[in-house]
């Protein structure tokens, strides 16, 4: 499956799709690259070779501005607003991401605002670098709101009252603030070290069984449920999950690599990364015939 739009550029490598966001001068969320963004969730949810998703920009000092201040000056304002049934193409957008079964990974190497910020947020993980990141949510100031998930996505990641700060204050929160009030994840001195961590995650995660990472992500996803109604929907899919055929072979390779003694026990991090190798060996090897 071809991963080109007129605003991103979509390389695959080993089941890590990079997409690169390019939209000069300065990534400004256009309606094309809505359409873009919408398409490239709906794209990565039925393709079975992308196993993760990492965000980045072309251009270094923006990730995406804000949605596109025209469009929303041409915007008919006549009449009292109706209540929606459905959510709307901005907030779309951000759900296709949220929900989709593929882990999403952001770069922020310089600065989201607005509609790229809730974009960000809407991910499943933010990385960001000292002295470059900065976000920002403009909309107040502007007499606007955030309405493409912002004012529901940052205080589920900040807390309430920093929500409020960043949303009421419409100022540029750096990169140090956003790690340490939960909007980033990490934070690095350098760019090419963003890049090293981030690749290395989404690498790791992609050798991963598909059908584990996306039930624990719809597992994490039910977070606003209440607690004990959370807890019955994770038994539920904990049982989809041991029920998968893969699963079984997992664990045998896991008790035969090392697992449940001393040694294994103690370099956990490797041996979860062995067994994957090891099974996928196998079912290379198995595919070329050389195993009966």
């Amino acid at each position: 499956m071809t991963y080109r739009f007129d605003t991103i550029t979509g390389t695959l490598d080993r089941g890590v799709l990079f997409a690169t966001i390019g939209s000069p001068p300065c990534n400004v969320m256009s309606v094309q690259m809505m359409s873009d963004l919408t398409e490239l969730g709906q794209r990565i949810s039925a393709d079975d070779s992308v196993r993760v998703l990492v965000l980045q920009s072309q251009d270094p000092e923006f990730f995406i501005a804000h949605f596109d201040t025209p469009v929303v000056i041409q915007k008919s304002i006549e009449g009292l607003p109706k209540r929606a049934r459905e959510l709307s193409p901005l907030q779309a957008m951000c759900a296709m991401l949220r929900d989709n079964p593929k882990p999403s990974l952001v770069k922020i190497g310089g600065r989201a605002g607005g509609g790229g910020s809730e974009l960000a947020s809407s991910c499943d993980m933010r990385f960001g670098v000292r002295g470059k990141t900065v976000i920002n949510q403009m909309e107040v100031p502007l007499g606007l709101l955030p309405g493409a998930s912002g004012s529901q996505n940052l205080p589920r990641l900040m807390g309430r009252g920093r929500a409020l700060e960043v949303i009421l204050g419409g100022n540029d929160l750096d990169a140090e603030t956003a790690e340490r009030w939960g909007y980033l994840n990490r934070i690095f001195d350098t760019v090419n070290e963003m890049d090293s961590f981030v690749e290395a995650l989404a690498f790791r995660i992609a050798k991963w069984p598909p059908h584990a990472v996306a039930l624990a992500k719809e597992s994490v996803g039910n977070i606003d449920l209440p607690w004990r109604q959370g807890l019955l929907e994770e038994q539920l899919l904990a049982a989809h999950a041991v029920r998968d055929p893969a699963t079984k072979r997992l664990l045998r390779k896991f008790m035969e690599l090392g697992a449940h003694t001393r040694d294994g026990e103690a370099r956990m991090g490797t041996l979860l990364l062995k067994v994957a190798e090891a099974l996928a060996a196998e079912s290379g090897m198995k595919n070329k015939g050389d195993i009966p």
